[in-house]
């Protein structure tokens, strides 16, 4: 049996976010040092963090959007995968979506042109969205 098509897109989307973890702990644990930050337990949520320099930061607050948006992809792709594994159209907007997302984190990552962000947002919610009405339709 061979996987749906529809699961490489997910794979891969997983594997960013991934990579995203990394990257940001490859940048905040340098930057957490450099600061002199000493990390308390009982200082408020974010506070010792707001003290980070925002480039460092930019990379947590896009580990934190690939943990929440993306999860109305993964529950729907999944259902695809499992109603309508061989559907062309579902596959391309799921692949839509990860390239949308990708350049989602690598806008708020490098420079965070809030603009960008949203347009890139609003795309893959629009990819999203279409994977929806895909699902609705396979399950009808």
């Amino acid at each position: 049996m061979t996987a749906a098509p529809i699961l490489a897109p997910i794979v891969a989307l997983t594997a960013w976010t991934h990579l995203m973890l990394l990257w940001m702990y490859a940048t905040r644990i340098p930057a957490v040092r450099r600061a002199g930050i000493r990390l308390n337990p009982n200082a408020p949520r974010g506070a010792q963090m707001a003290e980070l320099p925002p480039k460092v930061r930019w990379k947590s607050d896009n580990y934190t959007h690939l943990t929440e948006h993306p999860t109305v992809f993964y529950a729907t792709a999944l259902a695809l995968a499992s109603s309508a594994p061989e559907d062309s159209l579902a596959v391309v907007l799921a692949w839509v979506y990860v390239g949308l997302r990708v350049a989602h984190s690598l806008v708020q990552a490098l420079y965070n042109r809030i603009l960008h962000r949203f347009a890139f947002f609003v795309l893959s919610s629009m990819a999203a969205i279409g994977l929806t009405i895909r699902a609705i339709q396979a399950i009808s």
